[in-house]
């Protein structure tokens, strides 16, 4: 089977996105679309084209491979991601039911847009891409959830006999372990469900009893 292999830069964080000439910006609007919808595997470059009503020659001059495309659509939604998350985490005024209430709203937010055949075929054909993914949940997982959780320990809404360090990765051994095509087919769920499952029986159990009355 063909595997959709990305370019060399590769070293944690995503490159920032330059600004898009209108040609590239359609381009991976449409592609995002039908990607994040329905998975890529099926997906070709001359079927965007002509849905764009772009010649091939304009399309490739911008995308010369399915997988510089794939790429950049993956960098883009991490970009915007991250962004998204420093801006729900940081509020300095802002207390810890805010700050958590802001975060999952975040993460259901951009969840929503991602698909279980997307999920399948970036893990099936695109395993590099599959792992950026994954380091970077994590990345966003450690800073964003820790710096929540460590606000809600001082206000004494998260347990202390846990340290915020455990609770992080028992948070992250359950995502791994629940965000995989397998795992979201058996269950017959949305990668937003089951990430939002996983997040918050975790945290009801990190919680203290004033803390759950609270959430």
């Amino acid at each position: 089977m063909h595997r959709i292999r990305p370019s060399e830069q590769r070293k944690g964080a995503p490159k920032r996105i330059q600004p898009a000439s209108p040609h590239r910006r359609r381009i991976l609007e449409e592609a995002r679309r039908h990607f994040f919808a329905s998975g890529f595997r099926n997906v070709t470059m001359d079927d965007l084209a002509a849905e764009l009503g772009m010649s091939k020659k304009t399309f490739y001059a911008h995308f010369s491979s399915k997988s510089t495309l794939l790429e950049a659509v993956l960098q883009q939604k991490l970009e915007e991601i991250g962004a998204d998350l420093d801006q729900a985490t940081g509020e300095k005024s802002a207390d810890f039911l805010t700050l958590l209430h802001q975060l999952l709203a975040c993460l259901q937010r951009h969840m929503d847009e991602i698909r279980p055949p997307f999920i399948r075929d970036i893990q099936r054909e695109a395993p590099e891409m599959f792992k950026l993914v994954e380091t970077q949940r994590r990345k966003y997982i450690r800073q964003h959830f820790g710096k929540v959780l460590g606000e809600g320990r001082k206000a004494g809404l998260i347990r202390n006999d846990v340290s915020v360090e455990m609770i992080i990765e028992i948070l992250l051994g359950g995502v791994q372990a629940i965000m995989n095509p397998q795992k979201i087919e058996e269950f017959g769920l949305t990668p937003k469900r089951c990430l939002l499952n996983v997040v918050r029986v975790i945290l009801h159990g990190a919680l203290t009893e004033r803390g759950r009355a609270k959430v």
